[in-house]
């Protein structure tokens, strides 16, 4: 295993992948921004008469439930057969998946008919969708879920086929077979909007840099968490350290992200 966030940032800022996004509105301008500081090339294409045709120009397709319309849904269901047929790898975000029935339903809907490379969600999210209780309130787990979070990634992974993102405080990712943690990051992370969803658009740049899911999915969390730190460093607030977690992003050196990385 060759967990390498700079080498795949260096191949992302020059490949310039084109990442396919039907997300929420609450946060497409900013993983549209996070995705471009990064290096990469964001699209927010949700139409069903196009969605197929946009997905077969991306190197990755991030679908998040964050605000759903049944005519997402069939777009999302549309996009993500599509990148399957075309080998293009898939990530999925539940958001607020256990907060409403419709919510869950969407999201295992989702995970049965498209073959999902990697779920990025937070404990709560992902232990609604193995069966085990958590609480969720409105879109955030407030009361964990799962036990240990090694042990819901590792038990995800295997339950649905996909490789588990779990984040938290400290990040959990697993294929069911391999398992890591990454502990880069910071807590200003969790008091702006939408660093969830960052997570999860910024893991379909790194999937569309690298052929391995799981590699992808941690080195991903490892360059946003070194991100954060360094847009904490100087901060004032939320507002300061929003600004600045672009300019963190768009600042990594490619030697950086893999030099602290803080994974175990």
């Amino acid at each position: 295993m060759s967990i390498d966030p700079g080498s795949t940032l260096g191949v992302i800022r020059s490949r310039k992948p084109l990442v396919h996004n039907i997300t929420n509105y609450v946060v497409m301008n900013e993983t549209a921004n996070a995705i471009l500081a990064l290096g990469a090339l964001p699209v927010m294409a949700h139409a069903k008469d196009e969605v197929r045709e946009m997905v077969g120009l991306a190197g990755a397709l991030v679908l998040n439930i964050g605000t759903l319309s049944e005519d997402w849904v069939e777009a999302m269901l549309l996009a993500g057969t599509a990148a399957n047929e075309r080998k293009i790898h898939v990530v999925l975000d539940p958001v607020g998946a256990g907060a409403t029935e419709y919510r869950t339903n969407t999201a295992k809907r989702i995970l049965d008919v498209v073959d999902v490379a990697v779920l990025r969600g937070n404990a709560g999210e992902v232990a609604t969708l193995v069966g085990v209780e958590a609480e969720v309130r409105g879109v955030e787990s407030v009361g964990g879920g799962g036990g240990d979070p090694a042990e819901l990634a590792r038990g995800a992974a295997r339950t649905l086929g996909v490789v588990a993102s779990v984040t938290g405080p400290i990040d959990h990712i697993s294929d069911g077979e391999r398992t890591k943690a990454v502990a880069n990051g910071h807590e200003l992370l969790a008091a702006i909007t939408g660093t969830g969803c960052m997570s999860t658009a910024l893991t379909g740049c790194f999937l569309a840099g690298k052929d391995d899911p799981f590699e992808a999915a941690v080195e991903a969390l490892v360059a946003f968490g070194v991100a954060g730190e360094d847009a904490a460093d100087g901060a004032k607030g939320p507002g300061s350290f929003h600004v600045a977690l672009y300019d963190a992003l768009a600042a990594l050196d490619p030697t950086s992200p893999t030099g602290r990385a803080k994974v175990s």
